[in-house]
């Protein structure tokens, strides 16, 4: 009896810890997409955990310096100063005007810190234009 005691407590032990493991996985990547206007309505909330934040590339403003790379995101007139220094490289269809989300936090001087970001062309992801198909009956004339 003394042994199943054991083991049952090992298997809680075991059990417990996977799903703390994953529950804080899952928090910890969960991030919400929000747009600039939400972003700045956010407050100081904004600055105190990660935020993903989605927009358009400024045309002119990438700059690379080095491993950092800035730029500005603008939906309509809103506009945001985004820094990327992760490790990872830019993806190939992060250009002007590609649609880009930058994930990270929203600094003190108001100029959002990226450690990643994800572009798209919106001509690639774009759905393809439904063709009609006109069915014609022929018909056998005897």
């Amino acid at each position: 009896m003394h042994t199943y005691l054991k083991f049952g407590g090992l298997m809680v032990l075991i059990v417990g810890s996977l799903v703390w493991l994953a529950v804080g996985g899952v928090k910890e990547t969960k991030t919400y997409y929000k747009t600039i206007p939400e972003l700045q309505q956010m407050g100081k909330a904004a600055r105190q955990g990660r935020v993903r934040v989605g927009g358009d590339v400024k045309p002119g403003s990438i700059v690379k310096n080095g491993s950092q790379v800035s730029f500005v995101l603008h939906q309509g007139a809103t506009t945001l100063n985004v820094v990327y220094s992760g490790m990872d490289p830019l993806p190939d269809t992060f250009k002007d005007n590609s649609q880009a989300l930058a994930d990270g936090r929203l600094g003190p001087d108001g100029v959002f810190e990226a450690t990643k970001v994800q572009a798209k062309c919106a001509s690639k992801y774009e759905s393809k234009p439904v063709q009609r198909v006109t069915h014609v009956a022929s018909v056998a004339s005897n």
